[in-house]
């Protein structure tokens, strides 16, 4: 008989003992029951992640967070994946939260098709979390700005802000409906295409006429752009020494013979200034020139009495009149 409910007793603790392994098998606490592949993470701050918290990807549950320890610096995190066929080798590992004061869990990306999936033990690299404290003092800052800004609007301050412009409304009621009024009379016009805004929207002639000042502009521009299109074509041939231009421009015996007619000018205008030569003479001998003006009035005085002469008596009178 003792052994008996020593027998019962073994089976009932042992029975307890599943049932309470299937229970946090089906609450997901642990997984016992399951095989896993292990993978590690290293962060510099893992905010208040905890052993047993679940292992996310794209919100899909894939793991638990098997372990927590401090390694060279770091936090390394090691997780028990119910599949790695997911997981590629160049997949990002971060921790998120559920709202501000919700549950952390690892969220881990897809990663690239380029990756291989994971092996056992695999290390991989890492986004680092949101700091949730930061986030708050943030929040505490925006938040007191707010309120700050409420209280700068006080009834008294915004009577302040509003009087004036109140007062002015009240003031100029009748000059603002006259304003109004006619704004509205003039867009009804322009409507009906009366007054000239509305002739120059409804008016086909005008449109017709503007059509045609563009069509002409049009086609001064192309007579522009065609003329500096040519232009553009004679300087060309200028920079590459063709044409006319080009050589004159270029040709360097036309520049040394241009340059020697230019330099014996130059001369020769030098010594007519100085008066050699028979033109410098010509030009600065007065002597000629005085003999020249007497020979001009003597000339003039031989002709005086040719009026009344025959051919003969007018070259014999010019003769001894000259000489």
């Amino acid at each position: 008989m003792k052994n008996t409910l020593e027998t019962r007793l073994g089976l009932f603790f042992a029975l307890a003992l599943v049932a309470s392994l299937v229970i946090l098998e089906m609450v997901g606490g642990t997984d016992f029951f399951k095989g896993g592949y292990i993978v590690r993470a290293r962060f510099n701050s893992v905010q208040e992640l905890k052993a047993g918290d679940p292992v996310k990807m794209a919100g899909v549950q894939i793991g638990r967070v098997d372990s927590i320890a401090l390694t060279d610096g770091k936090v390394e995190v090691t997780m028990k994946l119910t599949s790695r066929e997911q997981v590629r080798t160049d997949s990002k590992v971060t921790i998120k939260f559920v709202g501000l004061l919700g549950q952390n869990y690892v969220s881990i990306d897809f990663g690239s098709p380029k990756g291989s999936p994971v092996e056992k033990g695999t290390l991989l690299d890492t986004v680092e979390p949101v700091d949730l404290s930061t986030i708050m003092v943030k929040l505490e800052t925006v938040a007191s700005g707010v309120d700050n800004l409420t209280k700068s609007f006080s009834g008294d301050t915004i009577q302040n802000l509003l009087g004036p412009f109140t007062d002015f409304l009240k003031e100029n009621r009748p000059k603002l409906s006259a304003a109004l009024d006619n704004l509205t009379n003039i867009s009804s016009q322009i409507a009906k295409g009366e007054g000239t805004i509305g002739k120059l929207i409804y008016d086909d002639s005008l449109h017709a006429s503007a059509l045609g000042t563009l069509t002409n502009f049009n086609r001064t521009a192309e007579d522009i752009r065609t003329t500096i299109t040519d232009a553009r074509n004679v300087i060309d041939q200028i920079n590459t020494g063709t044409g006319t231009l080009g050589k004159l421009a270029k040709d360097e015996t036309l520049y040394r013979e241009t340059t020697v007619a230019m330099t014996n000018l130059k001369e020769i205008l030098q010594k007519i200034n100085l008066g050699q030569g028979s033109v410098g003479k010509l030009v600065n001998d007065e002597t000629l020139y005085r003999n020249a003006k007497l020979t001009l009035q003597k000339v003039e005085k031989a002709t005086e009495g040719l009026e009344d002469q025959g051919p003969l008596s007018v070259l014999g009178i010019a003769v001894n009149s000259l000489f």
